[in-house]
């Protein structure tokens, strides 16, 4: 029996399945990332509450409800509290050269997309994607999109196909574009944002009012932005390291001729793979040569005008299929 030779399907095939092991497999580098997400959850509530304390301070909640009574009786004029999630927080504990009293002060945003240097910036922020995409990376992979798009295209200038899948990411997460207010948010990244929200008093944008704090109560702030920024470092490792590992892959699937080369390298990585079943299936993972599939594959090439019953019918046989 004659060898079958190595074509663009092929590799891709076994490209993509010797990719999904790597991807899933138990390393130092994934560990290290999911442990990361873990680690920064317990942060952000940790830190949220302390934030809850330390805002409360300033504006008390007995004068926010005076304030909103106000408000609805006297309207508009009256309208002085507001819902945020991003503060600047400022101590006065330290001192410069010369003995004086100094402020330390930095933006620590609580959302899904606020900022990893302590920066207001309500523009792109690329770090702060990289955090939402990798946060969310099972359901954004789960999707059929991209979330590993950034780390991948680390030191490269923005291009297309990289704005493509961040464009995607962030349409699924639901990110809004409006930068001073979280109105146009939706989807994941509303839920996720909602519960970090605390009542202040005075203007909604807070790049105009810095709350006070502690020194001790601000390096918590900088330690929970610090596990943030983590993640993204974390993620970035992990799939340089996937990077290396596929990029290898590629030089050597290409180089193979035959395809029972390709099965042999995945046998010797301990992936079993089935070359009857690479053959057997195209790139959509169809079995065409199954004859009920086939089948079915030319008839839905045809296209066949319908009759009403027709079309209960084969909505009905789809609906059992997908219950089944």
């Amino acid at each position: 029996m004659s060898k079958i030779r190595m074509n663009t399907e092929y590799r891709n095939k076994l490209f993509n399945k010797i990719k999904d092991v790597f991807e899933n497999e138990d390393t130092q580098e994934r560990q290290g990332f999911l442990e990361s997400r873990e680690n920064f959850n317990i942060a952000q509530q940790s830190a949220h509450a302390l934030a809850k304390q330390v805002v409360e301070r300033s504006y008390p909640t007995d004068d926010v409800a005076t304030l909103r009574k106000f408000k609805k009786k006297y309207g508009d004029p009256c309208d002085v509290v507001a819902k945020d999630k991003c503060f600047y927080f400022a101590h006065s504990e330290d001192v410069d050269e010369d003995g004086e009293e100094t402020t330390t002060q930095s933006h620590f945003d609580f959302g899904l997309y606020g900022n990893l240097n302590g920066r207001e910036s309500y523009n792109n922020c690329e770090d702060s994607q990289h955090f939402a995409h990798a946060y969310y990376r099972e359901e954004l992979k789960a999707e059929g999109l991209n979330p590993d798009i950034i780390a991948q295209q680390s030191g490269k200038d923005d291009n297309p196909h990289k704005t493509k899948h961040v464009t995607a990411n962030d349409k699924f997460l639901g990110r809004g574009h409006s930068g001073y207010s979280d109105d146009s948010n939706i989807g994941m990244t509303k839920t996720f944002n909602e519960p970090f929200h605390l009542d202040v008093i005075g203007t909604s944008h807070c790049r105009s009012r810095a709350i006070a704090c502690t020194k001790k109560e601000y390096e918590i702030f900088l330690m929970w932005r610090e596990a943030k920024a983590n993640v993204v470092s974390k993620h970035q490792t992990w799939i340089d390291s996937l990077q290396k590992q596929t990029d290898q892959l590629k030089i050597g699937l290409k180089a193979y001729r035959y395809l029972s080369e390709g099965i042999e390298l995945a046998t010797e990585l301990g992936i079993k793979v089935d070359e009857a079943e690479l053959v057997r299936t195209n790139s959509t993972g169809l079995t065409i040569y199954n004859p009920s599939n086939l089948a079915n594959l030319i008839k839905g090439m045809k296209n066949k005008n319908q009759t009403r019953e027709d079309k209960i019918k084969a909505r009905i046989q789809y609906e059992k299929q997908s219950v089944n």
